[in-house]
C-alpha cells in the first residue's frame, strides 16, 4: 500500500529487496522515513496525503503486528530520521488522520516522559 501511495520509493524498495535478499521490514521502513524526508526537502510533499491516508488505514484495518510496525516501524521512523536530521518531524503531522494522529502524540509522550509506554491512554 506504501508503494502505491508513493511510487516514488519503489527503486529504493527493490534496491532494499537486492541488498538484503527478503523484506526486513523495520528496516524498510527506516528507509521509508528517509525518503520522505528527501521528499519533504526537496519540496515534494504531493504523496503525503495518500501516505497519511495509508497509515491510518494500517492502524485502523491492521492486525496487531500491522498497527505496531505503523506506529515504532513508520511513525517513530518519521520522527526519529526527521530529527536527527534537524527538520522538525511536526511538519509530517497534518497529514496524519484522527488515529494515527492519536499514535504519534502517544510516541511524543513517551519520548518527553510524560507516559510510561507508548499508547498508554489511548
Amino acid at each position: 500500500m506504501l508503494l502505491e501511495a508513493c511510487p516514488s520509493f519503489r527503486p529504493l524498495w527493490e534496491e532494499h529487496l537486492r541488498y538484503n535478499g527478503e523484506e526486513i521490514l523495520y528496516v524498510a521502513l527506516g528507509e521509508f522515513a528517509r525518503h520522505l524526508l528527501d521528499l519533504f526537502q526537496a519540496g515534494n510533499a504531493g504523496t503525503f496525503p495518500n501516505i497519511g491516508q495509508v497509515i491510518e488505514r494500517l492502524h485502523v484495518e491492521g492486525g496487531a503486528d500491522v498497527r505496531e510496525a505503523a506506529t515504532i516501524g513508520l511513525l517513530e521512523g518519521i520522527q526519529n530520521v526527521w530529527g536527527n536530521n534537524n527538520v522538525d518531524p511536526e511538519h509530517f503531522f497534518p497529514f496524519l488522520l484522527p488515529e494515527s494522529a492519536r499514535w504519534w502524540k502517544s510516541l511524543n509522550k513517551f519520548w518527553s516522559g510524560e507516559s510510561k509506554h507508548v499508547g498508554e491512554g489511548l
